[in-house]
């Protein structure tokens, strides 16, 4: 299978359900067509540095999945086909990957990023103002 990433930008006058819906679609399409979905980024709603479509804000949706050769121009036809779409692109990562392989790298990466969160959590108000008053009676103030 190949490896694809495409990111698409959503007309961001949608309600929260209808967004839903349009990623859930394109989510869809790809299962449909014998494809894994690897990861959804949703990155929320940007401003752009040019209009698009007399848009000036969006919202972004990095789409990370694997398919055979096909299934990008099918999903491309559905993207071309949705209004609520203003502009995507799909670019080709790998031409031979492992989809099991490549879900557990993402799991590991982000149980990584809980915990490194976590643990920022953890360090509190107190032991950041402890390490100032350090540096204070180094410097003699």
């Amino acid at each position: 299978m190949r490896y694809y990433e495409t990111l698409y930008i959503i007309n961001p006058n949608l309600s929260d359900e209808d967004y839903g819906d349009v990623v859930s679609k394109f989510n869809g399409i790809v299962e449909k067509n014998k494809g894994v979905v690897i990861k959804v980024d949703e990155w929320g709603k940007k401003t752009f540095a040019y209009e698009l479509k007399k848009f000036d804000r969006g919202y972004y949706v990095l789409l990370k999945y694997c398919g055979e050769p096909g299934l990008t121009e099918e999903l491309q036809r559905y993207l071309n086909l949705d209004d609520s779409v203003i502009k995507y692109q799909t670019v080709k990562l790998s031409d031979k990957a492992d989809p099991d392989a490549l879900k557990a790298k993402v799991e590991e990466s982000e149980v990584k990023t809980t915990e490194a969160t976590q643990a920022e959590d953890e360090i509190g108000p107190e032991e950041e103002t402890g390490s100032e008053k350090i540096k204070e009676d180094e410097n003699g103030v």
